[in-house]
């Protein structure tokens, strides 16, 4: 399709005055829409015209809207289903509809925004998708013709067999890393901005409701929000784009502190055991990043024991150099081929089936450790069993390991601030929250309209997001300490790079989306708190 074309919709609705309001919306939002009043004639037009979104009624005079949806699923698995109905009302009708296979659900009426913003977000997800299948399509046949390369130059080399291979395995690995990275770096700003306004409005409805029934559905989709932060998260690892907090990490107290989170994820039918060295000494490492690491290594252990069995995580120095401190975690599972073993940290590599992994567990776990200085090496035969060994820089002097999260921030006393984001959700959420917990709050939505404000408001602290269309955050901050030198600021972003971040921004405190309330009031206090401009450059500017 191309830039200039209207995507169309499919609105399935037999009842004219229902339908009617919605294509009216649909129109004022910018979509094509076609109409289909029963279940037949919906898949006749689904058949035709393909769209790639079909706005479906529960109920229909021939056919349920179930059942329509479940054969769009069966025979177009690509056509998003967004299910409408007056008598979604339970959590029994919502499981209904999605168990047909709908993407989403939407209680009618809806107002025309809600409407216009779900199919949107139904259509991002399905074009990330899209670009993630065909990106992993892509890696396959370059590994692929890569391989048959390195296959012809080997009958040439066959006395030169097990260090050049090593290292050329290697820098195969690096080029589909940066592949992937050069992928991630684009979609991670956008998902964030998304997920920064779920989680952040989630919270916020958390603490705030009375009703146990609100309470936990707000609950249940911060823990799907959170699990989205998370697989945004693994993409950066692996693609090795997101600066880790390292430190001295003492292994042993890390594991220790761990056990009950393995515990409760591994299930009654795992035994978990631990042979950790005394003397193991620190290593150098992102602790957090380090324990989701570890947590990877033993759901995945866990998933090639479904019978049950063993996992031992094991602590040493390295016999083989004395830099290195090891650390295995150990299965008694159904192990793996060799040419298993060979693709075993291709990222979206899995050998579960369809929706039960993500292929990016040991991705992230190798991105993680070669971005932390160490290497990762794994040693499986079928029917007895799996060890990944992670070897870890040693550190020079232990320096602890500190696990516990800093306290609340204090409220504002009325300082003004002008927060600037060009995303709408995100920057509502920021303002609405800032002036809940007692700050004078000013908003813009892109960087010359800031300046404009500036003018008059004379603010105290600047909340900036850095990827904005036309001119970048750090180019704003520049302009806006001509005329205020020592002003304040706190810059806020999703984007994925953290060096060419740095790089525009100096030294000025920065927040990474997707951000909790409580983080960003600690940010803003810490920033007035501390005053005084920091260099802030707009060479490296990323868009």
């Amino acid at each position: 399709m191309s830039a200039h074309e209207k995507i169309i919709v499919l609105n399935v609705d037999d009842l004219e005055s229902q339908r009617y309001v919605k294509t009216r919306d649909l129109h004022a939002a910018g979509f094509a829409v076609i109409e289909a009043k029963s279940g037949a004639e919906a898949l006749r037009l689904v058949e035709q015209h393909r769209p790639p979104l079909v706005l479906l009624d529960v109920q229909l005079p021939d056919i349920s809207g179930f059942e329509v949806c479940a054969f769009i699923k069966k025979k177009w698995p690509e056509v998003m289903v967004l299910q409408t109905s007056a008598t979604f009302t339970t959590a029994d009708d919502r499981v209904v509809g999605l168990n047909a296979g709908a993407d989403s659900y939407l209680v009618q009426p809806a107002e025309p925004l809600e409407l216009a913003a779900a199919i949107n977000a139904l259509l991002r997800v399905r074009r990330s998708e899209d670009a993630l299948r065909a990106l992993n399509a892509t890696l396959d046949k370059q590994v692929q013709a890569r391989t048959e390369e390195l296959e012809q130059a080997n009958q040439q080399l066959r006395q030169e067999v097990a260090q050049r291979k090593k290292a050329e395995s290697a820098l195969l690995q690096a080029q589909k890393m940066e592949a992937v990275g050069q992928l991630t770096g684009g979609l991670a700003h956008d998902f964030n901005n998304l997920l920064t306004a779920v989680v952040g409005n989630l919270d916020m409805i958390r603490s705030r409701s009375t009703e146990p029934r609100i309470t936990r559905l707000a609950d249940n989709a911060f823990k799907a929000a959170e699990r989205g932060s998370k697989l945004t998260a693994q993409l950066l690892a692996f693609s090795r784009t997101q600066k880790l907090a390292t430190e001295s990490v003492d292994i042993n107290r890390l594991i220790e502190g761990s056990f009950e989170l393995l515990n409760q994820s591994l299930g009654a039918n795992v035994t978990i055991k631990t042979n950790l060295d005394p003397i193991a000494p620190s290593v150098i490492a992102d602790g957090n990043q380090l324990e989701v690491g570890i947590l990877n290594l033993a759901i995945n252990a866990r998933d090639a024991m479904p019978d049950g069995g063993t996992l031992t995580i094991t602590t040493a120095c390295d016999d083989a150099d004395e830099r290195r401190v090891m650390l295995s975690v150990t299965d008694t599972g159904t192990g793996m081929p060799p040419e298993v073993i060979a693709r075993a940290f291709d990222p979206f590599f899995t050998t579960k089936p369809p929706g039960k992994g993500t292929g990016l567990g040991l991705s992230q776990v190798y991105g993680l450790v070669r971005q932390m200085g160490g290497d990762v090496e794994i040693n499986s035969e079928v029917g007895k069993g799996t060890s990944v060994r992670l070897l870890l820089r040693r550190a020079a002097a232990a320096m602890g390991f500190d696990t516990e999260s800093s306290g609340a921030a204090e409220s504002g006393h009325a300082e003004r601030i002008l927060v600037v984001d060009d995303d709408h959700d995100v920057r509502g959420l920021m303002t609405s929250f800032l002036s809940e917990i007692g700050y004078s709050v000013h908003e813009a939505d892109h960087g010359a309209a800031a300046l404009a404000i500036q003018k008059s408001v004379n603010p105290q602290l600047m909340i900036i997001d850095f990827s904005m269309p036309g001119t970048n955050g750090a180019e704003v901050v520049k302009a806006a300490r001509v005329v205020q030198p020592s002003l304040p600021v706190l810059f806020v972003s999703g984007y994925a790079d953290s060096a060419a971040l740095e790089s525009a921004m100096g030294s000025a405190p920065f927040l990474r989306k997707p951000f909790r309330p409580a983080e960003l009031a600690q940010a803003v206090r810490t920033a007035l708190d501390k005053g005084g401009p920091e260099a802030v450059t707009s060479e490296g500017s990323v868009r």
